[in-house]
């Protein structure tokens, strides 16, 4: 039955065409009044989200400094960056232009900040999360959640680590805008590898040990069957307004615990992908499409009826009761294949990956503290972890 939680998701959405013009006032509702503007390269300002955000603060009076640069599998080298000029300016908001890894940089860059010791200890154990500056958000990809989440990952440049960092509702957005028009202009690989990393986020929830969740189970998969309808016609017509809407509150939803409370879940895939996101810097939900699929054909004979399950409610494979594992096998050939039909890898070779990597990678996996078994669902150690390695090998 439902296990026992605490949900607190104290995040302000301001959602909708146009939104991102009252990003000032909302700074100024949460006490900003010297704000760091944090984002990546030049799309904020081909799709006119920088223009409208300063200009917003311009009109309340609210000045700002800024740290562009911020690169895809986010860096430690720009989140110390930061937390200098933070300091050095004496800012005390942080507000992310974009999507998961400028707004985890950003949030990094805030804990970091009242912090005396190095960010990482935070992400190491060594520190635990006690104050930070308020962080908003201008989300531009639909895909991370970290808009409304209570988490960040961060790659130490020294020894290339891609951590998460405990998750704490202290580091929640104050406030997040969601304009879907200002995801009209991505490419369409990246509203693809956004919507297979929202997909992983819910099915990392969805996979679980905790039985009777019928409510919470519902909630994974409408969410799952609104991805697989939106993310095609948002492909096929960057400018539908309608589909980029459903992705984007989709991954808001998708990661903000909202369908995972009361559940035990996995978070294995996202472990092990984090290792091929570190060896190759290949997209995120490049990777996931690639791991997902295969940790689903080697756990999934540890329940056959949930995977069956999901074939059934997501995919609408028709039930055979008699072998209900050609069920489940058939799920996950459908997740697969729609994972391709968006362009999406779902091969190692296909994102650059080397068999001869494998031992490598599982040896980095065991350098974070803890690092082995993982999983909510399996427990996977390293045996495991290479097993599902080269399971994503095959086609």
């Amino acid at each position: 039955m439902m296990d026992n939680f605490v949900f607190y998701s104290p995040t302000l959405f301001s959602f909708g065409d146009g939104e991102e013009k009252n990003t000032g006032k909302l700074v100024r509702r949460f006490g900003g009044t010297k704000v760091m503007l944090v984002y990546g390269g030049g799309s904020v300002k081909r799709n006119g989200a920088y223009d409208a955000v300063t200009a917003s603060l311009l009109s309340e009076g609210i000045s700002y400094t800024e740290l562009s640069g911020v690169q895809a599998n986010p860096r430690s080298g720009k989140v110390y960056e930061g937390i200098e000029l933070a300091r050095r300016e004496g800012v005390d908001f942080l507000l992310a232009i974009g999507g998961g890894s400028v707004i985890d940089t950003a949030k990094a860059i805030a804990f970091g900040v009242p912090y005396q010791g190095d960010f990482w200890d935070f992400f190491c154990g060594k520190a635990t999360f006690e104050t930070t500056l308020p962080v908003g958000t201008v989300l531009t990809i639909a895909a991370a959640g970290s808009e409304g989440s209570d988490s960040c990952v961060i790659t130490l440049e020294e020894g290339n680590l891609k951590w998460g960092c405990p998750k704490s509702d202290v580091i929640r957005p104050k406030f997040s805008v969601l304009d879907p028009r200002l995801t009209c202009s991505l490419p369409a690989y990246q509203t693809a590898s956004g919507s297979v990393d929202m997909m992983a986020h819910i099915c990392e929830r969805y996979f679980t040990n905790t039985s009777d969740v019928e409510l919470t189970d519902r909630l994974c998969q409408a969410l799952l069957k609104t991805v697989i309808d939106a993310a095609p016609r948002a492909i096929a017509d960057p400018g539908d307004y309608a589909a980029r809407a459903d992705l984007m509150w989709s991954g808001m939803l998708a990661h903000n615990n909202s369908c995972g409370v009361g559940r035990a879940q996995d978070w294995a895939s996202h472990q092990i992908e984090h290792e091929l996101s570190a060896f190759y810097d290949c997209a995120h939900g490049a990777g996931l499409a690639v791991v997902m699929p295969a940790w689903m054909e080697f756990v999934m004979e540890h329940d056959i009826m949930r995977f069956a399950k999901f074939a059934v409610e997501v995919f609408g494979c028709e039930m055979d009761f008699a072998h209900p594992e050609r069920t489940a096998k058939a799920g996950i050939a459908s997740l697969r294949a729609f994972f391709r039909s968006l362009g999406m890898p779902t091969t190692f070779a296909e994102i650059g990956a080397k068999e001869e990597d494998i031992p490598a990678m599982v040896a980095h996996r065991g350098e974070k503290p803890n690092g082995f078994p993982f999983g909510g669902f399996v427990k996977i150690g390293p045996s495991e972890m290479e097993a599902i390695l080269r399971l994503s090998m095959k086609a």
